[in-house]
């Protein structure tokens, strides 16, 4: 057989190359083309720590001491109460007294005793806690120191010491009792305030100030031990003359009573509102 020709081995060589071009691999597995890069997440907005709401500490309840003069035991405990006890100015004076008493022979402490349950639930009403110096009517004393320091070891707002006058048949009106000469900063100016919010919420109330003591119903006074030794806002509420005849059917009414008990705890509420 004679040799190809040049052209024939060219045309043959490139339809050869040409089948090379299209044909499958023999083998492996074709690498699909690689799919873009995933793009990354949003970062996410930072998340604040949980917020813990501000504590708030509640206000402290207001407190009052309540002081009813005297006592039912003391007149048959005369060596108790005759005991001499501190007055706060450097000299002495006896624990308690007695009290006094209507014609008709209604005590002082049974009318201070009443009274006083009267005007604490009228200021528990209102929220605020309220000390006594005495738990019932049956006792002796407390001495006047005592009582004098019940409003420090209450950590009281106010005190309040409540009373009837034994004066002349023919003096008549309440009158409010201060410490003066102050001996502490409580009785300088607090006492002074506070007595004036007594004195302003029985004269509103219809009760006519004393007309034989003190002055437009405030009385300084610098011989009640109770008032001496306080050092919180001290204030005495003489509420009528025991020995009037008109004012004992006051102050022996339960109505009279409820007259007082809610124009003093007005006074006190005032104070207590400043």
């Amino acid at each position: 057989m004679s040799a190809p020709s040049r052209t024939a081995l060219l045309v043959f060589a490139a339809a050869v190359l040409a089948a090379c071009a299209t044909a499958a691999p023999v083998s492996g597995t074709a690498t699909p083309l690689s799919s873009p890069a995933a793009l990354p997440s949003p970062a996410a907005a930072p998340t604040a720590p949980p917020t813990t709401p501000p504590t708030t500490v509640p206000p402290r309840p207001r407190i009052v001491v309540l002081d009813p003069g005297h006592n039912g035991g003391n007149a048959r405990n005369l060596a108790a109460i005759n005991k001499q006890v501190p007055d706060g100015r450097g000299g002495t004076k006896p624990c308690n007294t007695t009290g006094t008493q209507t014609d008709a022979g209604y005590p002082e402490h049974a009318f201070a005793w009443d009274l006083a349950r009267r005007v604490r639930d009228k200021l528990t009403a209102k929220g605020v806690t309220v000390v006594m110096t005495r738990d019932s009517d049956a006792g002796v004393g407390p001495c006047v120191d005592v009582r004098g320091a019940a409003g420090e070891k209450a950590d009281a707002d106010a005190v309040v010491s409540l009373h009837a006058d034994g004066s002349a048949p023919a003096n008549r009106g309440f009158h409010v009792a201060y410490s003066e000469p102050p001996l502490y900063p409580a009785q300088a100016g607090p006492a002074h305030v506070l007595s004036a919010d007594l004195r302003d919420a029985l004269r509103t109330g219809g009760f006519a100030v004393s007309d034989y003591i003190g002055r437009d119903g405030l009385s300084a006074r610098n011989d009640l031990a109770g008032l001496n030794l306080s050092t919180r806002p001290t204030a005495l509420v003489e509420c009528a003359n025991m020995r009037n005849a008109a004012e004992a059917a006051l102050v022996s009414s339960a109505d009279g009573r409820e007259r007082y008990a809610t124009a003093i705890a007005a006074g006190v509420l005032a104070f207590l509102a400043r």
